[in-house]
């Protein structure tokens, strides 16, 4: 499994730290590998159609016991149903054997659903809700015909009683009342008994449709749990965890579906059990884009943060690893306006607008330290960490709420500049793509028009080259992500941020700055204008190398 390098390229110098798996530029020796594997896949004639559909694929490179420098590869999931394959390390546990416990388990709860599926839709069930409905149908008629009958014969009493009567004619009228009631009832009861029988054999059928539900879900929960513990992971300390203990020592949760299937984990995992000195690592992509999603073919991209980070974060432990550079502490925010009632900075590229779970450095945090602890400064909106430009505070709450109203009912307007890779097919236009978080790969969004929420982003070219574009955005709404995945998505400009590590290539930054803002001052009524030039200059920068492709 593991792949000595046959030449490498003159100087090219061994990493000092390895790869931070969450923000990282490729080492050009994780560029070389990638490029061997991509060659491998390519020749892989009978996985074309598979992996077209798209797939994750990461290489580690490493020394063996006897300093000899190579490789090794993995990839994420299965290919072809299974999870070994030649010139790829194995899966951390390998759950697709069909004598397993877990293959085996997953056979009886198969079976399960077939059940399931055969009663819900049996004839039995289906003639007995017919005959249910039917029978209800019938039986209202019936008792209505009857209690209208009743108030005709009442009726016609109430009119003999207005009448002289004897006792014994009274009583007659009495004793048919009595009886015409009774007879109600016992139709009633009739009709309840009837139904009552009907109702229970439905009963007694989605009794035992429940309990068999109720048995797989048991049964589910139990094989995945069972699953959690097989998966026992390394690190370069040499201490050993289950997947599911991790997780419950991190976030006090149970990991996600499909944890430990990963490349990076599988990667680190057979680099310690065979004694290779791990120097750098990544991931990219092969193939189409998922539906949604944006994923370009040869790029590489940070590992996902649901089931990646907590595992991860053991795993890389004993190891001296780059420092991630989303969390930065050292930028330091710039006041550019200030009023009685609202404050504006230039937050750099890299820093919070608000304190994160780990109580990260933010922009709301030096500005309540330079105010001091008595000031109420408070959000009116984000920026992404990654984004830099104008992050606008209010000093009170009602200054708060009553800017959040602008920015609800859309009377801010808002100036982005961005570099892009590549060159919009149009000069102008309007991007309306719906969006929502990916539930597997937070922070990630992902293009939804089923349930996603509305997007709308007008933009405007406003110079480059024939490479990288300067383009003017100019969102009418706000949502996560909303610049970045309009810019890098196929129904969008096609041509992602420079420097997007989620969407698009990494660079030494995400060139996206929020350049200017305009509303109208809700405590003066004064037309307002913040702005903020763009702190990069892109054309005298050096073009983000790309991804190695294959031929």
């Amino acid at each position: 499994m593991f792949h000595p390098f046959d030449n490498l390229p003159d100087g090219v110098r061994l990493p000092e730290q390895f790869t931070c798996p969450f923000c990282y530029t490729p080492h050009p020796l994780v560029r070389l590998a990638a490029g061997e594997l991509m060659k491998h896949i390519a020749a892989r004639t009978e996985w074309h159609r598979e992996l077209q559909a798209g797939k994750m694929f990461g290489v580690l490179v490493a020394q063996n016991a006897s300093g000899q420098l190579g490789y090794i590869a993995a990839f994420s999931g299965l290919i072809a149903g299974i999870g070994n394959h030649y010139f790829f390390v194995p899966p951390i546990f390998d759950y697709t054997r069909p004598d397993g416990h877990f293959k085996q388990t997953e056979k009886q709860i198969s079976e399960l659903n077939t059940q399931i599926d055969a009663a819900e839709n049996s004839q039995q069930l289906t003639d007995l809700k017919r005959q249910l409905a039917e029978t209800e149908e019938q039986a209202k008629i019936e008792i209505s015909e009857r209690k209208a009958l009743n108030r005709e014969h009442k009726a016609e009493r109430n009119r003999q009683r207005k009448q002289k009567l004897s006792a014994e004619q009274q009583d007659i009228l009495t004793r048919q009342s009595q009886f015409e009631k009774a007879e109600l009832r016992r139709l009633e009861r009739k009709w309840a008994d009837i139904l009552g029988e009907i109702r229970q054999q439905i009963s007694d059928i989605e009794q035992n449709i429940n309990q068999a539900k109720n048995l797989r879900r048991q049964m589910s929960e139990n094989l995945q749990q069972w699953l959690f513990e097989q998966y026992v992971v390394l690190n370069a300390r040499s201490e050993i965890k289950t997947i599911g203990r991790i997780f419950a020592d991190e976030q006090g949760s149970v990991p996600p579906a499909a944890t430990g299937e990963c490349a990076a984990p599988k990667l680190l995992q057979y680099a310690y059990k065979h004694g290779l000195k791990p120097l750098a690592m990544g991931e990219f992509w092969w193939g189409d884009s998922p539906e949604g999603e944006i994923r370009q073919h040869g790029n590489f991209y940070p590992a996902c943060h649901n089931r990646c980070r907590p595992l991860l974060s053991f795993m890389l432990q004993g190891l001296d690893v780059e420092p991630n550079r989303l969390n930065q502490k050292q930028l330091q925010i710039k006041i550019i306006y200030n009023d009685n009632w609202l404050v504006a900075v230039d937050k750099p590229a890299g820093l919070l607008s608000v304190p994160g779970k780990d109580d990260a450095d933010s922009a709301l945090a030096q500005l309540q330290k330079q105010y001091g602890e008595t000031a109420d400064i408070q959000p009116v909106h984000r920026l992404d960490m990654q984004t830099s430009g104008v992050l606008l505070f209010a000093k009170n709450k009602p200054t708060q709420a009553a800017m959040m109203q602008l920015f609800e009912h859309r009377q801010v307007a808002k100036r982005y500049v961005a570099v892009v890779e590549g060159v919009p097919a149009e000069k102008q236009g309007t991007i309306s793509l719906p969006l929502r978080a990916n539930l597997d790969d937070r922070p990630r969004q992902m293009v939804d028009f089923a349930h996603g929420r509305k997007a709308v982003t007008r933009y405007k070219v406003f110079g480059g080259n024939d490479k990288r574009t300067i383009v003017e955005f100019f969102p009418e709404t706000g949502r996560t992500h909303q610049l970045r995945v309009h810019a890098a998505h196929p129904s969008g400009l096609n041509c992602p941020i420079v420097g997007d590590n989620l969407y698009g290539s990494p660079a030494d930054r995400l060139y996206l700055h929020a350049a200017r803002i305009d509303f109208v001052h809700p405590l003066t009524g004064e037309k307002t204008t913040i702005e903020c030039k763009e702190d990069f200059e892109p054309f005298e920068l050096p073009i983000p190398s790309q991804a190695p492709h294959a031929e």
